[in-house]
């Protein structure tokens, strides 16, 4: 949805804490291109339904389906690749505003946002490991990118939850804030984001 100069990505799947389903992927792009291409939209703030979770990982639900064979692999892959990929190249302001669990996909989806701002009750973390999962090379580049190898490889091994006040101490997220702030919080940096110069942050970006 738009409020003024703010777009707003919700990820809406709550019964599974919003997990991302394939439809969930074509989605983020489809509003993304919206975004774009409306010049009243100056930042674009994603976050998820309800109170539980940003985005809790891929939802593994449809995996026996959409991953069946090695076409539907690829298809599916391509797909959530070519998502995490526009919001990667998004010349607009991107903020990943955090509540509750940010796993797996979640993590891709937040590393891929400019700025984090996460609430004091949200953890962290790649499961990958205790799930048998493979983990895409992209994800993990931007993973190495925010917090470094060395970091990068002992979240992946031990594929143990962080708190927000480790996530921060790592450079997962640029700020924790109280629950109840959180949306405030946002909302004035979103303001400030909206009143500077387009073209300069593009290309800062």
């Amino acid at each position: 949805r738009k409020q003024g100069a703010v777009g707003r990505l919700v990820f809406n799947n709550p019964e599974r804490r919003n997990a991302v389903s394939l439809e969930m992927w074509q989605a983020v792009v489809q509003a993304l291109e919206d975004f774009g291409a409306d010049p009243a939209i100056r930042v674009v703030v994603l976050a998820g339904a309800g109170d539980k979770a940003f985005v809790s990982g891929a939802d593994i639900s449809q995996f026996e389906k959409a991953r069946s064979s090695q076409e539907a692999v690829q298809r599916y892959e391509e797909i959530a690749e070519g998502a995490q990929a526009r919001l990667q190249a998004f010349d607009k302001p991107t903020v990943a505003m955090i509540r509750g669990y940010c796993l797996g996909a979640g993590m891709n989806i937040a590393n891929a946002c400019d700025l984090r701002v996460a609430s004091e009750d949200a953890r962290f973390g790649i499961p990958a490991a205790k799930m048998g999962l493979g983990y895409r090379a992209s994800s993990m580049k931007s993973l190495v990118d925010v917090v470094g190898a060395p970091r990068a490889k002992e979240m992946m091994l031990t594929a143990r939850q962080l708190t927000a006040a480790e996530a921060r101490e790592a450079g997962l997220v640029h700020h924790v804030v109280a629950f109840p702030e959180l949306e405030s919080f946002v909302k004035d940096l979103c303001e400030t984001l909206a009143a500077n110069a387009p073209l300069t942050m593009r290309t800062a970006k």
